[in-house]
């Protein structure tokens, strides 16, 4: 599993996971991804599609942490690819909170419609 932060030129921040979104991988992310994401509370698109499969802990952690972004004012929607990354947001019924978009664009464009509503 591997973890990247970055700020595009619209500020939003594009959090890159890759790899397997797992219990043991989940747990490592929880401090520095809470760190990197919630802090700013500003567009946030956490980029999963490097990844091709995601527990529970992985889909909790990132429900956790888009709470905390939305009541500090921003919006983290969710890019990915991946059909059973998919699946299992849609089958845990987390897609209806986190939004689920295929490109970078989309994604971008949604977390940043945060700022301009």
């Amino acid at each position: 599993m591997q973890f990247t932060v970055t700020k595009t030129e619209d500020l939003v921040t594009r959090v890159v996971i890759t790899g397997r979104l797992d219990l043991d991988a989940s747990l490592k992310l929880e401090n520095p991804f809470a760190f990197q994401v919630a802090t700013e509370g500003g567009p946030v698109v956490v980029d999963l599609s490097g990844v091709d499969f995601v527990a529970s802990m992985g889909m909790r952690l990132i429900v956790k942490n888009a709470r905390a972004v939305q009541n500090r004012g921003g919006k983290l929607v969710i890019l990915a690819t991946d059909p059973n990354v998919i699946e299992a947001f849609k089958l845990a019924g987390l897609a209806e909170i986190v939004p689920l978009y295929s490109t970078f664009e989309e994604a971008s464009a949604s977390a940043l419609s945060r700022a301009a509503s």
